[in-house]
C-alpha cells in the first residue's frame, strides 16, 4: 500500500523548499519505511537546491535523517519495525571498494546518492499527482515526515540516545571525524590544523581532541566559532578574518608549530586559495585532507618542489567511513558526552525549514536540525 506523507519539495533550481503532499511507493525488497524524527540540514542540500548539481527537480532532498523504522521490505534483515536508525549514504555493496570496506567510494556512488534521483533500476521512490519526483537522495530523501530508505543507508542505533542529537552523524559529523581518524590518524605529539570551523570543521576538532595530538589549531573568520572551537578541544586559533589571507595563515601556523609546519590539515572551506595555503603550511611528510568542495571544474596550483618533502594531498568523501561500525561508535561517544554535538545544533520545526536555511546561510546556526 502506498503512503501519503508531507515533504519539503524543491520545485526548480533556486526555488525555496515548499511543503507538499507526496506519495511513497511500496518498499522494494531492500528498502524500509522510516518515520522521521529529525533531519540535519547540510550545505550539500543547499547546493543541489540552488541548481549547482544536476539532480532532477522537482524533488525531495535531505540526507542526514534519523527516525524509527515502520515497515521493511521482504529482504531486509538488518533492521525491524520499531528500531531507531540514523540514515546515511547508500552504496551498491558489490563493487571492489564496497567489498573492501570503503563504501563512500562505491563505483555507483554518484548516481545512487547525488545525481540520479531514482533507484538503481531507474524506478522512482516518490511521486506527486501521479508524476515522479526526484528522490532517493543519498538513498533516503529525508526532508519528509516519512521516507523510503535504501537498506544500505540504514544504521541501527541505541534507542536511548535522542535522535535529534545524532541526526548530523549521517554526513557532516562523520566527514569531519573520519578526516581525522581514518586519514590523518594523529600520533603522539602531532599537530592538527582545521581550516574552517563550521559543522564539519568543528567535528574534526572534537575528533582530534580524542587522539594523541597535542596541538589542535582551528582557523576561521568568525570569532564566536573560534571561541567555540577552543571549548571543544582546540589548543590554538587563527582569526583568518583579521588580516588578508596572503601569507598570514602560513605565518601564523609557522609560529604555532615552531617553524616545522602542520602534521595534518583538514580543509573544509572549499576555497582554493585556502587549500593552497594549507598545502604550503604542511610539515615534511604531512597530509592535507580535502573535504570542502568548490564548484565543479575548480583547480588549484601547487608548488611541486614543495610536495617532494613527502607531503600528501588526499581527497575525502564522507569520512571514508564504513557506516555500520563507524556511526554506532559515534553515537556511543555522544551518549557519553565525549562528542558534544549539542554545541553545534539548533533545532527547528520541519515547517520552518526556510528559516533554518536562512540561519545556516547567515552563519547564525552551525548545524540546523529539523524536527518532526
Amino acid at each position: 500500500m502506498t503512503i501519503t506523507t508531507r515533504a519539503a519539495v524543491v520545485e526548480s533550481a533556486g526555488a525555496p523548499f515548499t511543503l507538499s503532499e507526496v506519495v511513497l511507493e511500496d518498499p522494494a525488497p531492500h528498502e524500509a519505511v522510516v518515520r522521521l524524527v529529525a533531519a540535519g540540514l547540510c550545505h550539500t542540500d543547499l547546493g543541489v537546491a540552488s541548481g549547482g548539481l544536476p539532480f532532477p527537480l522537482p524533488g525531495v532532498l535531505g540526507h542526514e535523517g534519523a527516525g524509527i523504522v515502520e515497515a521493511v521490505g521482504a529482504a531486509v534483515t538488518g533492521v525491524a519495525p520499531g528500531d531507531h536508525v540514523v540514515l546515511s549514504f547508500t552504496s551498491c555493496g558489490d563493487c571492489r571498494n564496497c567489498d573492501g570496506g570503503h563504501p563512500a567510494y562505491c563505483a555507483s556512488w554518484l548516481p545512487l546518492n547525488l545525481l540520479g534521483g531514482r533507484r538503481a533500476d531507474g524506478t522512482s521512490t516518490l511521486s506527486r499527482g501521479g508524476e515522479p519526483l526526484g528522490g532517493h537522495f543519498f538513498g533516503q530523501s529525508s526532508f519528509a515526515e516519512r521516507a523510503l530508505v535504501d537498506e544500505r543507508s540504514l544504521v541501527k542505533v541505541d534507542p536511548d540516545v535522542p535522535l535529534a542529537s545524532i541526526a548530523p552523524l549521517g554526513c557532516g559529523v562523520q566527514t569531519g571525524v573520519g578526516a581525522v581518524w581514518n586519514v590523518l590518524r594523529p600520533t603522539t605529539g602531532s599537530t592538527v590544523v582545521v581550516l574552517g570551523a563550521g559543522a564539519v570543521g568543528l567535528s574534526a576538532v572534537m575528533a582530534a581532541a580524542l587522539t594523541p595530538a597535542t596541538t589542535i589549531v582551528a582557523v576561521d573568520r568568525v570569532v564566536e566559532r573560534l571561541e567555540l572551537a577552543m571549548e571543544l578541544g582546540a589548543t590554538h586559533t587563527v582569526d583568518a578574518g583579521r588580516d588578508a589571507l596572503g601569507d598570514a595563515l602560513g605565518d601564523a601556523l609557522a609560529e604555532i608549530t615552531g617553524g616545522q609546519g602542520a602534521d595534518g590539515i583538514v580543509e573544509t572551506t572549499g576555497n582554493t586559495a585556502v587549500l593552497r595555503q594549507g598545502v604550503d603550511a604542511l610539515a615534511a611528510r604531512g597530509t592535507l585532507v580535502v573535504v570542502g568542495a568548490p564548484p565543479f571544474g575548480s583547480e588549484v596550483a601547487l608548488d611541486v618542489n614543495g610536495l617532494l618533502g613527502g607531503k600528501r594531498v588526499v581527497g575525502l568523501t564522507l569520512g571514508d567511513s564504513e557506516t555500520q561500525s563507524f556511526i554506532p561508535a559515534l553515537v556511543e561517544l555522544v551518549k557519553a558526552g565525549r562528542l558534544p554535538l549539542d554545541r553545534l545544533i539548533g533545532t527547528y520545526p520541519f515547517a520552518d525549514i526556510d528559516r533554518a536555511v536562512q540561519d545556516m546561510t547567515s552563519g547564525k546556526t552551525i548545524k540546523p536540525v529539523l524536527t518532526f
